[in-house]
């Protein structure tokens, strides 16, 4: 089992002041650790248009290593250019995963346009830094990752990770569409591809997590990491209709994998639900863990999924032989 001890909010996007990019909402967290700083990136957005629509970016803040709530620097500019007209990430680019491989910095991410019969649509993209992680430029004007005949709407979502070796990206993949009192909803599950150069992708388009609370339930955020000899997988998950601002919202599950294939969910050993108040008391989401001078940690969203930014949780306990009861058990 693991037990988190919440350390307070990082990062909240309103304090900012002389960007107008950056308004509203700090996503999607997840981070480039560097010897003196950790690069925290992560998704905003500028305050609505006229007719209440939004546009995605992605930046990053600079915070301390020793001290992971005292923010250095916050990016000058998104670190991706918006798509030109008519490509898949014309409207925004939302989540971001970052990975460092030998000399390069390389981002996926997902890439979002508008569409008429429902809201948008989504596609993963891939780019390139040639300046420390500041800025990526795209490998093309077209997707990386894109729907096809076993995924047939939105994908997105991407988490970059690589083992033995092997490049796996977990994503999401929308099912279906619902209809919602004249507003469509999307109903995501989390799926894998694997590739041995991060370019040419192989996926099964299978949904590899159960689900627990209800047929069409939403599952986002996949985040894996190796710890004690088995992959953890820390992810979120809601009910698909009427889940704004009530106790239908996301909350973090967990699943733990011996081969990074067959995962068995267990939420009851994730070890973070919401706080009695605050600004986490109704919705927790898009989890990233990572591991800092001996220490694990967490980032994660709070209410409004990520609008008043994104906190941190440290792992306090872990207790191991629960989660073999666990596997012993199913």
């Amino acid at each position: 089992m693991f037990i988190w001890k919440k350390m307070g909010k990082v990062f909240d996007p309103n304090i900012v002041e002389g960007k107008s990019w950056l308004k509203e909402f700090a996503q999607a967290p997840c981070v480039l650790i560097r010897d003196d700083f950790v690069r925290i990136y992560f998704s905003c957005r500028p305050y609505p248009d006229k007719n209440g629509q939004y546009i995605s970016y992605s930046a990053y803040i600079d915070v301390k290593r020793e001290n992971l709530f005292e923010i250095i620097d916050i990016a000058e500019k998104p670190i991706l250019e918006l798509g030109k007209l008519g490509t898949f990430d014309e409207f925004g680019t939302y989540p971001v995963s970052v990975i460092e491989e030998k000399d390069a910095i390389i981002v996926y991410y997902g890439g979002w346009t508008r569409c008429e019969s429902v809201p948008f649509t989504v596609a993963i993209g891939m780019a390139k830094s040639k300046d420390g992680g500041k800025t990526f430029q795209k490998i093309g004007d077209g997707p990386l990752l894109a729907s096809n005949v076993k995924d047939p709407y939105v994908i997105s979502g991407p988490k970059i990770r690589q083992y033995n070796g092997k490049w796996y990206l977990w994503y999401v993949a929308a099912t279906q569409w619902l209809e919602n009192n004249g507003k469509p909803e999307a109903v995501y599950k989390i799926r894998m591809a694997t590739s041995d150069d991060g370019i040419n992708w192989n996926r099964s388009s299978e949904n590899i997590i159960e689900n627990k609370i209800e047929e069409n339930e939403c599952q986002a955020s996949p985040d894996v990491f190796f710890y004690k000899n088995r992959y953890h997988m820390f992810f979120c998950y809601k009910y698909s209709l009427d889940f704004r601002n009530n106790e239908r919202g996301y909350r973090i599950g967990y699943a733990y994998s011996y081969d990074l294939i067959n995962w068995k969910r267990a939420d009851e050993l994730v070890g973070i639900d919401l706080s009695e108040s605050g600004w986490d008391d109704q919705s927790i989401a898009y989890p990233h863990v990572f591991e800092l001078d001996g220490e694990i940690y967490m980032l994660y969203l709070g209410n409004h999924v990520g609008k008043h930014g994104f906190g941190l949780a440290r792992l306090a306990e872990y207790q191991e032989d629960n989660i073999n009861e666990v596997g012993k058990n199913r």
